[in-house]
């Protein structure tokens, strides 16, 4: 049976499109849907001026779009050219197109949207006796009658593109997405005044808002009063780039991005870099898959980002991206260090309620008690001090669960250090298998020390004497003082507000991961290197052009995360070594996922990610353990370690630390003054 070829098609000839073909494939990059035409007409009407923008709907904005500005207009004799492809007034060379600060600057958004519409061009200068209106159909200018600014009306869209109009959703979806493009804009620009009519009806208003808080302002009126009150400032600057706005607290970070806004230098944008720099900020205090919240607005020397990108202009390109990154990273992370607690006092302050938070005597009972236990020893007693068992710090590093080869890795990760730095961690006992480091992190706080006469002071001294337990220094601790411990797992502690409760696990993980952090950052030496293991057989896969290239440029990035890949061929890598708490793992799937974020983010970061989780698991196993009973002291000292311990209102995990309950929800409980 002979199979029938296809024909060959007819060869036609190499010839010029027509303009009007030309500006309608153009129209495919620029106008997208209605939104796509508010966007690149209320971004003219900024870069005119404008300080009051009105958006008028019908249909979605599929049967009219007309958006009035007041800004400085157009001259007559300019009409018609505002109207053709590439004519533009706000660059003229290719210097001018390096450093832009415009929101447009192609000039063939007219153009475009001129070719797939019904467009009409009204415009008036300041000191013009009349306005004039164009038809973008017939090119006829008249006389008209409009204040100074300009209207653009866009009727029947994709009138002459049918199959394009098919593709368009519900009016209802449509309207949103124009609501969408403008409310982008008016977050940047507070000192404009925006307004979205749709069929008749006021959709949306955002008055001005001039001066220093005009942005806060903004903020509220377009995301909502929930978002300021649940975010704090950020403000941040690195040489010629600067970064602030409000980012989100943990507690209200949300399932989707839908709460995330970046502009640069007023543009909204959808950067990578950005986008990624935010997650890491968070990566340590969201719980799961949530997505933080926040408004971030940078401002950074023009020439040092490329907008001209993408057809839509909502990517750049930074020049130095590696610098926008970090910034991003460290103005979230400063940000979000400072713990909350510390605000505590200044919100009792403007509080009628006032509350006497003196140190009540607490008197300590007999041995026979049964929730009496022995101190979690931070300072060295001696043996007889405590006829109860004694507990060692040593015991926090031992893990309660299988994770040997995880603890060994991060012992590794500490430099080794002298003798003389080393210290007895339990009674006297010096336990030389430990880091000296990871010894200086158990000793989180340390109890007031005995004063003369007190129970337990000597060795023959009787615990079941009631004596009042030595006050806390005075002041007002934000968390408050400590009262009593609920079922080994809560600490319940009073403060000015009211009650506040806390996850005595969560808090002292925290606690020793920050401690734990610090600790490492601050090594000297080549930097910590996670413990790596041989692999008998070298694990070998097909790997890409990208892989091998990144596998030789990271080659020292992947030895400080225990990695050894090395090429075998052109085509091929080989998996040596990997980390020894992956032994008995897929070497080859951890080789390609390694590969692949190093090949998109800075190597620092991962390796920084890498040993972050590492010491996250040293610290949840070196933590207090819930149903392990505290003495006030220790809770007193547990609270005021948060008061000062970074990012301590979320667990490594992203679980919260603590809660607050005022005296007004107490209250409402028990439905007290109704």
């Amino acid at each position: 049976m002979t199979s029938q070829q296809t024909p060959a098609p007819a060869r036609r000839p190499i010839r010029e499109l027509p303009d009007e073909l030309i500006s309608q494939i153009a129209a495919g990059e620029v106008v997208e849907r209605p939104a796509s035409v508010v966007r690149e007409l209320v971004d003219n009407a900024m870069d005119a001026g404008a300080r009051s923008i009105t958006l008028r709907l019908m249909g979605g904005g599929t049967r009219l779009i007309s958006v009035e500005d007041d800004g400085g207009g157009i001259a007559p004799d300019e009409l018609a050219t505002a109207l053709k492809r590439h004519a533009t007034s706000k660059i003229g060379n290719l210097d001018e197109l390096e450093s832009v600060m415009t929101m447009g600057f192609r000039g063939e958004a007219l153009a475009a949207i001129n070719s797939v519409s019904e467009l009409t061009l009204l415009s008036r200068m300041d000191g013009q006796p009349s306005a004039f209106a164009l038809d973008g159909r017939t090119g006829e200018i008249r006389p008209a009658a409009r204040a100074v600014g300009t209207t653009v009306e866009v009727k029947e869209l994709f009138f002459s593109t049918p199959a394009r109009r098919k593709f368009l959703k519900s009016d209802s979806t449509e309207l949103a997405h124009c609501i969408e493009a403008v409310r982008r804009h008016a977050l940047a620009r507070p000192d404009v005044g925006f307004a979205i009519w749709h069929e008749g009806k006021l959709v949306e208003q955002w008055r001005v808002h001039p001066g220093a808080a005009g942005l806060e302002q903004r903020l509220a009126d377009v995301l909502g009063e929930e978002f300021v009150a649940q975010s704090i400032p950020v403000e941040y600057h690195a040489g010629p780039l600067k970064v602030i706005g409000r980012a989100g607290l943990p507690d209200a970070a949300r399932s989707r991005p839908d709460h995330q806004f970046a502009y640069v230098n007023g543009r909204f944008v959808r950067d990578k870099v950005v986008m990624h720099g935010a997650r890491s900020a968070y990566e340590d205090v969201l719980h799961g898959h949530k997505q933080p919240a926040y408004a971030l607005f940078m401002q950074i020397d023009p020439t040092l980002v490329d907008v001209n990108v993408h057809p839509t202009k909502i990517e750049v390109r930074f020049r130095d991206s590696r610098a926008v990154h970090q910034a991003v990273r460290h103005a979230l992370e400063n940000a979000l260090a400072a713990p909350r607690s510390q605000n505590l006092n200044e919100e009792a302050s403007s509080s009628a309620s006032d509350f006497d938070l003196k140190a009540p005597v607490v008197k300590a009972l007999p041995e026979s008690a049964s929730w009496q236990q022995g101190g979690m020893a931070f300072e060295r007693p001696t043996p007889s001090s405590f006829n109860a068992p004694a507990y060692k710090p040593a015991d926090f590093l031992r893990p309660r669960v299988d994770g040997e080869q995880a603890m060994a890795d991060l012992k590794a990760l500490w430099q080794a250090t002298s003798d003389s730095q080393a210290d007895s961690l339990a009674y006297g006992q010096a336990d030389s298998q430990v880091p000296p480091q990871a010894q200086e992190a158990s000793r989180l706080w340390e109890p007031p020390p005995a004063a003369e006469g007190d129970s337990r002071a000597g060795a023959n001294s009787d615990l079941s004497t009631e004596t009042p337990a030595a006050p806390l220094p005075e002041g007002d601790w934000p968390l408050g003082r400590a009262v009593a411990q609920l079922h080994g797992v809560y600490i319940l502690a009073e403060n000015k507000q009211g009650l506040v409760v806390v996850d005595m696990h969560a808090a002292h993980e925290r606690i020793v991961y920050e401690r734990l952090k610090n600790q490492l950052n601050a090594a000297d030496g080549e930097g910590p290197h996670i413990a790596s293991q041989p692999l008998l057989i070298p694990a070998t896969f097909a790997a890409t052009p990208t892989e091998v290239a990144t596998a030789e440029a990271c080659a020292e990035a992947l030895e400080q995360l225990g990695l050894e890949i090395s090429p075998l061929s052109a085509k091929t890598l080989a998996v040596r070594a990997v980390p020894t708490s992956l032994a008995q793992g897929d070497a080859v799937e951890l080789a390609r996922s390694v590969l692949a974020e190093l090949s998109q983010h800075d190597a620092s970061t991962v390796v920084q990610r890498a040993q972050n989780e590492i010491l996250a698991t040293m610290a949840c196993h070196g933590a207090v353990r819930a149903n392990r009973r505290l003495t006030l002291d220790e809770m007193n000292g547990l609270l005021r370690q948060m008061e000062e311990t970074e990012r301590s209102d979320q667990c490594n995990h992203g679980r919260p630390t603590w809660r607050q309950m005022t005296m007004r929800d107490l209250d409402a409980l028990f439905l007290r003054g109704r």
